[in-house]
């Protein structure tokens, strides 16, 4: 499907942004432009994959007009821009609905005026029954999604992909537990027994290519992820180190839940099983509003929700042997040990 084709990243030069290009371009595809703000990155990311192929185009999904150029000519494009930080988000959400919502707004409506073919969207768990900025932000890109989708001859297929905590990405616990161990510091720990999906970049890039190879309109996918809590993750980073440094807990968060969901209860019913996703379709209603209002839904939820509590846990091996296949982890540990 990639073969001679043209793709877009929008938030290019992020961890997912640039581990995809980077996979794009081990393909036969023509050309993989890079969208993002990020100037700096975007000459470090040319240097480091060294490809005629890659294009770099400064934009920003604020300003619709900036995303003409790298759109037009494009056949797919995954949309992975946006502010993830839960903290800022809570003492600026108006900046996190500029980018998050107002920007994706914007991505769909270019695409379509694009003709692209194909639109993959990067979500969360933290837009399932959201406590924060980021996660009501990243709900309203879901339906912002999942409404262009259902505007009938547009040409261009929407769909999302949620996933968990991805391992080592920029801001993430994993990073701050290596460098707080290399100091000798006692790990943090929120709540011990809060848990997260955990997931490598290269799960996330293997579930936006599943999303992308379905390419159901409208469908929203979800990987059945395995989780663990963070002081299982804390004692695995230790193992991994043959460190003893310990912890320290310090108390959740604002804007933290005791466990993430992937699926809400009323979505789990009528997600298909899809092997190791699940594809949750589009409710196809139109603008007839009286279905929504007169009719209801036969299918009840099931008062069970596909979430990190009671996830498939990670064992000590599985969470070690997940730390270890990490690029990041591997580095950290040759330098650690010479």
């Amino acid at each position: 499907m990639l073969d001679g084709k043209v793709v877009a990243i929008t938030g290019g030069t992020g961890s997912f942004g640039q581990t995809m290009a980077t996979h794009l371009l081990q393909t036969n595809v023509a050309e993989v432009r890079v969208v993002s703000r990020d100037e700096a990155k975007q000459d470090l990311l040319r240097h480091n994959l060294a490809d005629s192929r890659l294009k770099c185009y400064l934009g920003d999904v604020r300003d619709r007009q900036s995303l003409r150029q790298p759109f037009r000519g494009a056949d797919f494009l995954f949309h992975a821009a946006a502010l993830k930080q839960v903290p800022s988000g809570e003492f600026f959400p108006s900046e996190i609905v500029s980018t998050n919502v107002v920007g994706s707004q914007n991505v769909f409506l270019e695409a379509t005026e694009a003709q692209i073919s194909s639109v993959v969207s990067l979500s969360t768990d933290k837009a399932v029954y959201p406590i924060n900025a980021m996660g009501l932000s990243k709900g309203l890109m879901e339906k912002a999604a999942i409404a262009n989708a259902r505007m009938v001859g547009s040409g261009t297929t929407f769909c999302v992909t949620r996933y968990g905590n991805v391992l080592y990405s920029r801001g993430s616990v994993l990073p701050l537990f290596v460098q707080q161990l290399k100091q000798g510091l006692p790990l943090t720990i929120t709540n011990p027994h809060m848990t997260r999906f955990l997931m490598s970049l290269q799960e996330s890039i293997d579930l936006v290519l599943f999303a992308f190879s379905q390419a159901e309109n409208g469908s929203i996918y979800v990987k059945k992820a395995s989780s663990a809590t963070i002081m299982e993750l804390a004692e695995s980073v230790q193992r991994v180190f043959n460190s003893q440094v310990g912890h320290r807990l310090i108390g959740s968060r604002h804007g933290e839940k005791l466990f993430e969901t992937l699926l809400s209860e009323e979505e789990l019913p009528l997600a298909n099983d899809k092997g190791d996703y699940f594809a949750v379709p589009m409710d196809v209603r139109g603008l007839d509003y009286g279905l929504y209002f007169d009719e209801g839904n036969q299918v009840l939820d099931s008062g069970e929700s596909f979430n990190s509590h009671n996830a498939e846990r990670l064992s000590e091996e599985d969470l070690d042997r997940k730390l270890l296949a990490l690029p990041e982890i591997q580095m950290e540990l040759e330098n650690w040990q010479s």
